[in-house]
């Protein structure tokens, strides 16, 4: 089946890498997206143990679309209905993308649902109920170059929502841009690591889970279930196979968050609890200034406020003054990496990044950063 895999714009290289470590076939990156077929065990498989997309979407249809009319009767005859969507089943169409005569998204999701309802009609004489909250399927439509692509999405839900944090910090960076920042540090659970602004603690907190291997799906409620090709024993298998954790052949070396604020420092700690790696991750509430790094080398990893969503742009200078004359009096020999989406503030470190990277931050472009402490 051909699918489509949503992704952080600057991540595409490291989301194809792990979708084909998953098993997937073809894969072909591209902006934010990533595109590859798979068979349903690879399908359910990605949907419990990827870390790095956020929606997994299955093409079911493509057509010619120019116009309401078009994207009408295209959407009816796409898919035996009978089949994918009874009456007693709700649905929820997303749409992006823009065509002729559909320039607004609200108006095309509206041509889709009446598509949709008014064939549901005639086969049955009754309808299903749209649900925006909690569809039993959720339909995605993208226009592009006169063609629509009628999709289904495997969740409800974007996937970086993986349970463990409901407790955040002010503008916390999603789960998937913190794992798949991680993976691009290439830290193999040998050396330290240290957050010195850890905020929610979700770097953190992705970095053990991915070492240790655990599903970040296990827990999530899929639409794929209500498909109507759903295969129950393959879905078993890969939840068997997505529970084994790989044992720990010695002990991890330190992982620690500091925090300043003592109600986010209390969230991250209850945040690492719901992950169950209260064991693996200590949450101190202390300014960074005052933390004594552990003995060894390691990795200090952070995402300072660049004063676009939180922090005043004015005083922000000290912050990044400050951390960079940490890292230069009690880091040397390790590796800092620093998100940064304000480039003048980055500059206050007085240190010179040995690489970076471009990624996006929700909205805001960022770059990732690296430098070799001396």
């Amino acid at each position: 089946m051909k699918l489509v895999a949503s992704i952080s714009q600057g991540l595409e290289n490291e989301g194809a890498k792990e979708l084909i470590e998953l098993g997937a076939q073809s894969v072909k990156a591209s902006r934010r997206h990533i595109s590859f077929e798979a068979d349903k065990a690879c399908l359910y498989r990605l949907h419990l143990r990827a870390r790095l997309s956020f929606r997994f979407l299955r093409e079911i249809a493509r057509f010619p679309c120019n116009g309401p009319y078009e994207l009408y009767s295209g959407v009816q005859r796409s898919i035996d209905w009978e089949n994918w969507l009874k009456p007693r089943t709700s649905f929820r169409v997303d749409v992006t993308g823009f065509g002729e005569g559909l320039s607004h998204t609200h108006f095309t999701a509206l041509q889709v649902k009446n598509a949709i309802i008014d064939l549901q009609r005639e086969l049955w004489g009754v309808r299903s109920n749209i649900d925006l909250s909690n569809p039993g399927i959720c339909f995605h439509l993208h226009l592009a170059n006169n063609q629509a692509v009628f999709s289904v999405d495997g969740s409800n839900s974007s996937l970086h929502k993986r349970g463990y944090k409901p407790a955040v910090g002010i503008a916390p960076i999603k789960e998937t841009l913190a794992a798949g920042l991680m993976r691009m540090t290439e830290w193999d659970g040998t050396k330290n690591l240290v957050d010195p602004l850890c905020g929610s603690g979700t770097f953190l907190i992705e970095a053990v889970s991915s070492f240790l291997g655990h599903s970040a799906g296990l827990d999530r409620k899929f639409l794929f279930k209500n498909w109507p090709d759903f295969d129950i024993s393959i879905w078993d298998k890969e939840v068997k196979m997505a529970k084994k954790i790989k044992p720990l052949t010695k002990k991890l070396p330190k992982i620690v968050g500091c925090e300043v604020d003592e109600m986010i420092a209390h969230s991250a700690s209850e945040n690492v609890r719901k992950a169950g790696l209260d064991n693996y991750i200590e949450i101190i509430n202390c300014p960074f200034q005052e933390f004594q790094l552990p003995s060894g080398l390691g990795l200090l990893i952070c995402n300072p406020p660049y004063g676009k969503r939180i922090g005043d742009e004015n005083e922000l200078p000290n912050l990044y003054k400050a951390l960079g004359e940490y890292c230069k009096t009690h880091a040397s020999g390790w590796d800092l990496w620093l998100l940064n989406g304000n480039p003048t503030l980055s500059k206050h470190l007085g240190m010179k990044a040995r690489r970076r990277f471009q990624v996006n931050n929700g909205s805001i472009d960022c770059r990732w950063l690296n430098y070799e402490i001396r």
